[in-house]
């Protein structure tokens, strides 16, 4: 046992289309402490998604899982069978999607459908069950709970849709919760309570989250690790001050660098990064980020670097790391060996 609440290790993942195959996620590595709350950034099609929905065993068709493990509280996820899954899935891992309007159906009230979510999960009445339904949109925040249990999605704003979702997510209180873009569609303002209402039910519950994001702002206050994802892979992973502070892949930096600053005197442009996406169907031999990046060496377009240890808790793929390191063993060649035998 690793001691991880979520521990992903190596695992590729592909979608086997007409057109070839779609290498979605390519030896995909991410850990997970009990009560930790993690952020996943990068760009449309990073693999964010994916990787989140194969631990929740909700892999679309044509998707299959090709290779690596994947383990949940000591359980391996990748062997179960559905049936297995489903006493999981709801119960251990909850999920909130993106878009709550398409999420929630919408001929059912708002009651039913979170009633719906404790009465699979559990052995309570539905007299419970509907009392349940009431505690959890107080738990949320939602004024007026009797009332809104009767109402159906379409005549809830977006903030109260996606705080039902929340509540259906937290119905048997999951040891881990999966918040997919949850806030992408409201305005700034809902945005920060939503956030901030996740935050307080992380510490009533005791959860460990996963928050899934294109936006590094999101994570910057709630997330105690970040690993940013680039075309199926995690090219760095650290805390949220090594990401910001001291950022070490080039993709990272350009992120950030697209971030409006509040503190900057002038008006300065923002910063794009150059250059399209990988082509999943063929993506190249060497660093999926090398066509974009402006410090592109001959070695990244062939080969994908090793990861680096930056810290403790910082590591990042990418070749300038590896140039650095043989610039400094090369110009102090006796320090390096008489630190390596120390370490022996």
């Amino acid at each position: 046992m690793s001691g991880y609440l979520v521990d992903i290790k190596n695992e590729r993942l592909s979608f086997f289309t007409p057109a070839g195959e779609v290498k979605s996620l390519n030896d995909v590595s991410l850990h997970v402490k009990e009560k930790e709350v993690l952020g996943i950034v990068g760009e449309s099609g990073s693999g964010k998604s994916v990787t989140a929905y194969s631990l929740m065993g909700l892999t679309a068709y044509p998707g299959r899982l090709i290779g690596g493990t994947l383990a949940f509280d000591g359980k391996r996820i990748d062997q179960m069978t559905e049936k297995e899954m489903r006493k999981i899935r709801g119960n251990e891992i909850s999920i909130i999607f993106q878009d709550p309007m398409t999420s929630l159906n919408p001929v059912y009230t708002i009651g039913n459908q979170i009633a719906e979510a404790v009465l699979l999960h559990t052995d309570k009445t539905r007299a419970q069950a509907a009392e349940r339904a009431k505690e959890l949109l107080t738990l949320v925040g939602i004024n007026e709970p009797e009332k809104r249990l009767k109402q159906y999605p379409h005549e809830l704003s977006g903030g109260m849709r996606q705080r039902v979702m929340i509540a259906i997510a937290l119905a048997c209180e999951p040891k881990l919760l999966i918040a997919d873009e949850p806030t992408t569609a409201l305005d700034v303002t809902i945005q920060a309570q939503i956030l901030e209402l996740m935050m307080d039910l992380k510490e009533k519950l005791g959860m460990a989250i996963i928050m899934i994001t294109h936006d590094l702002g999101v994570v910057a206050n709630m997330c105690d690790r970040i690993a940013v994802m680039y075309a199926g892979k995690v090219v760095e992973s650290g805390t949220t001050d090594d990401i910001f502070y001291r950022p070490g892949h080039e993709y990272t930096k350009g992120l950030l660098r697209s971030i409006p600053k509040l503190n900057e005197k002038e008006h300065n442009r923002l910063i794009p990064i150059e250059g399209s996406p990988v082509d999943m169907l063929n993506p190249p031999a060497g660093c999926p980020f090398a066509p974009r990046c402006k410090s592109c060496m001959k070695i990244c377009l062939r080969e994908m670097p090793e990861y680096t240890d930056l810290s403790d808790t910082h590591y990042s793929a990418c070749w300038l790391h590896q140039k650095a390191e043989f610039a400094a063993a090369r110009k102090h060649p006796a320090g390096i060996d008489a630190q390596k035998a120390g370490q022996e």
